[in-house]
């Protein structure tokens, strides 16, 4: 049986994933690059498929083992460089480096959160939401790096 505790976290944790979901639909409706927009959208649906199944795990449809938790790459991209401002005409390096930042963002108010839990099942599933939104920031960072340095002729 799943603690208050636990059911409270999980509800934060849904509401979140609907903000990320509606920040990331809002930003792709003010960019023009169909690539950027794209990649919004892929992120947007992220962000519903972890709604639903933190939905899922809450109702008790999903074991706990069902949060997977993998290694992920910390290019440590937007710990280094400044958010840019969310323009119409954004450039989609500076959209990747936007998304970056919201997905640090959520990381560190995961991390903090289970920072200040004792050891168990509350500070487990925070560690893993944690992860899902330090992959997050991976793949936008690396989208970030291939878009703002891309790959030449010459090596």
């Amino acid at each position: 049986m799943k603690s208050k505790r636990l059911d409270f976290v999980i509800d934060v944790a849904i509401e979140r994933e609907e903000e990320a979901y509606a920040f990331y639909m809002d930003l792709h409706d003010r960019v023009n690059d169909p690539t950027a927009r794209d990649t919004l959208e892929f992120l947007a649906r992220e962000e519903q498929k972890h709604r639903d199944f933190l939905i899922a795990y809450r109702d008790g449809r999903v074991a706990a083992g069902g949060l997977r938790m993998t290694e992920s790459v910390d290019y440590k991209i937007a710990e280094h460089l400044d958010e840019p401002d969310i323009e119409k005409d954004m450039e989609s390096k500076d959209v990747y480096l936007v998304a970056a930042h919201r997905e640090l963002s959520s990381y560190n108010f995961y991390r903090s959160l289970a920072d200040i839990h004792p050891n168990g099942e509350v500070k487990d599933v925070l560690l893993r939401i944690a992860s899902e939104e330090m992959k997050h920031k991976e793949k936008v960072e690396y989208l970030y790096s291939n878009t703002a340095f891309p790959q030449t002729a010459g090596g």
